[in-house]
């Protein structure tokens, strides 16, 4: 099972993609799509869509997981970063995909073993569970760790699809 998982922003968006062969985890690429903050918001949207398109078609991913919204500094920030969670989205169903949601609090559990770890610690522990050279960029270990959430609980995402 190949899986997508996209940490969406609308300045940065992480994307992983990893192979899941019975037990084990097989670290495919990772990267980030940067976007200029101070340009116009919809080309912005574009360059999001645009990038995870261009991912997908590369890689070729069965399933596609992100992770849900959870804090914004404000409701400006919240509708920004709600925006390219779609943007992440339509390009995921443009392509036929499955797309899935989980929270921060599932991500944390399903990588490190509690909800509550920092983001160093699920840096290395994706270091170690993927065999990775270096700690990704911060953004595109997000998305590996919703990557690595998604194969773990595949079993249980039908109650966390994103309806179409």
């Amino acid at each position: 099972m190949r899986i997508l998982g996209i940490d969406p922003g609308s300045r940065i968006t992480g994307y992983g993609i990893i192979v899941k062969e019975g037990n084990r985890l097989i670290h495919v690429d990772n990267g980030a799509i940067f976007t200029d903050a101070a340009g116009d918001f919809s080309l912005r949207l574009h360059r999001i869509y645009r990038g995870l398109a261009d991912v997908i078609q590369r890689y070729r991913p069965e399933e596609i997981a992100l992770e849900n919204i959870f804090f914004a500094k404000n409701v400006q920030s919240a509708l920004k970063l709600g925006q390219a969670r779609g943007a992440a989205i339509v390009a995921g169903v443009n392509a036929g995909l499955p797309v899935f949601e989980y929270s921060a609090l599932q991500v944390k559990q399903a990588v490190v073993g509690h909800g509550k770890a920092a983001k160093v610690q699920v840096q290395q522990m994706l270091k170690v569970l993927l065999n990775l050279p270096e700690a990704a960029q911060e953004d595109a270990s997000d998305a590996l760790a919703v990557a690595v959430c998604h194969a773990h609980s595949r079993g249980m995402n039908a109650l966390r699809r994103v309806a179409g």
